[in-house]
């Protein structure tokens, strides 16, 4: 690993750019990509998912750490690159050429096998993978993740300003999530027009059910999607203020006042009158 070519070169040599359709954004500082891979804990043999490898800086820094990588890969240009790297590897870097919102993780990982997610997201699809993470069939032990700054905020958003809604919801009553990185524009190349930030999100230890997170996520949707309204009038499709007593939540409260105990008293009430 420590005889690869600089990144640029890398990309230089295969003709390659960013694609901005696909919210490409190069990390090519190898040190702020160990951080990375620091802050995801102990990875010495552990099994890694990373989504939007692109020129394979973030892969490199998991390798070192001891990983064993699954890279995610939608653009086919990356994929020769990637080769290249995985030849280094020694059997630890596998290439998935596929759609990360679409790919089964449970079925990459065949043994079912705890993994975690280490990833400089594609900025166009970050929130709806997180939120495949967080609902469904792959639930990852830990995630360690980069977001345009103004997500992560919303991520660890707590009650009360107006960053706080549903994904916030959806993220605290599954994990604990704090922000331990921000980056500037002129880290990435090319720059974004926006600060970003990585998420570290572990798993807590007792979690919702299945059934309560699937009700969670229709009452957040409801409660946020009218979220200047009162909570009897934004849930009333679901039952309204008869949903709220049910719960022990004020009819007349507004979504961003209620803490994720009373969104998941709300979620379980829901599932009762259905």
């Amino acid at each position: 690993m420590q005889d690869l070519p600089p990144l640029r070169e890398v990309l230089a040599r295969a003709g390659v750019g960013a694609d901005k359709r696909l919210g490409q954004h190069f990390l090519f500082d190898l040190n702020i990509c160990r951080k990375i891979a620091g802050f995801a804990g102990p990875l010495d043999q552990a099994t890694v998912i990373e989504v939007g490898p692109g020129p394979g800086g973030l892969t490199r820094a998991l390798l070192e750490a001891g990983a064993r990588v699954i890279a995610i890969e939608k653009d086919a240009r990356f994929v020769a690159i990637l080769q290249d790297l995985a030849a280094r590897a020694e059997g630890r870097l596998r290439i998935v050429r596929a759609d990360a919102l679409r790919v089964d993780e449970a079925a990459l990982l065949g043994t079912g096998a705890p993994a975690s997610v280490v990833a400089n997201l594609p900025y166009n699809i970050a929130t709806p993978l997180l939120v495949k993470w967080l609902t469904g069939g792959f639930r990852p032990a830990r995630m360690t993740l980069m977001f345009q700054k103004e997500v992560a905020q919303r991520i660890v958003a707590r009650p009360g300003g107006g960053a706080y809604g549903r994904l916030a919801v959806l993220a605290g009553a599954l994990c604990e999530a704090r922000i331990v990185m921000s980056l500037p524009p002129r880290a990435f190349t090319p720059p974004p027009k926006v600060a970003s930030a990585v998420v570290d999100l572990s798993r807590l230890r007792e979690v919702p059910s299945d059934a309560l997170i699937s009700s969670l996520q229709a009452v957040t949707q409801k409660a946020f999607g009218q979220r200047r309204k009162m909570l009897r009038s934004a849930l009333r499709t679901l039952g309204g203020a008869t949903l709220c007593e049910a719960a022990g939540v004020d009819p007349d409260a507004r979504a961003e006042t209620l803490e994720i105990t009373q969104f998941l008293r709300l979620a379980q009430a829901w599932a009762g009158l259905r």
